[in-house]
């Protein structure tokens, strides 16, 4: 891929993180178009269908571009959501002053993932004011069928 491409690629995830992300987190909505409109996403072309703290859907569309060679979705196209879902979720949820960053997923495939995808980021249980390991719950669906289930531990800390 040309570095042009590259950066045009960065500036149309961010377009769309920047319009789908609520105004009402102020500068750390800002900060979070930075960190998402890394290549990362970019197989996916993620909106963010709902953020705030506690939780967290984003929604990818069945295309070739994320497909395997049995014509599911991507195992790591999923692994990309989920990432993208927890890390938004967990900026909007930690504490001002704190920093986070991913320290590891486990992951489950329940079921082929043979159409279009959500994955939700369910913090609600988790207690946001404490810093260390945190464990992150999600959960992929296509329609209302599980098709992956993940826990990503993120490491939060006093910036």
């Amino acid at each position: 891929m040309r570095r042009a491409d590259h950066h045009r690629g960065e500036t149309v995830i961010r377009q769309r993180l920047e319009q789908s992300l609520p105004t009402v987190l102020g500068e750390r909505r800002e900060n979070l178009c930075e960190m998402l409109a890394i290549g990362f996403a970019q197989c996916i072309a993620p909106p963010m269908v709902e953020l705030r703290p506690g939780y967290a859907e984003v929604r990818f569309a069945k295309r070739r571009e994320v497909l395997n060679h049995i014509g599911t979705v991507h195992a790591i196209a999923l692994c990309n959501a989920a990432e993208l879902a927890a890390g938004s979720m967990t900026d909007a949820s930690i504490p001002d002053g704190c920093r986070w960053i991913p320290k590891g997923m486990t992951v489950e495939y329940l079921a082929k993932a043979d159409g279009d995808i959500r994955t939700v980021a369910d913090g609600s249980a988790v207690d946001w004011d404490q810093t260390g390991d945190i464990k992150v719950p999600e959960m992929a669906y296509v329609g209302d069928k599980p098709v992956f289930r993940a826990e990503i531990t993120m490491y939060v800390s006093q910036a």
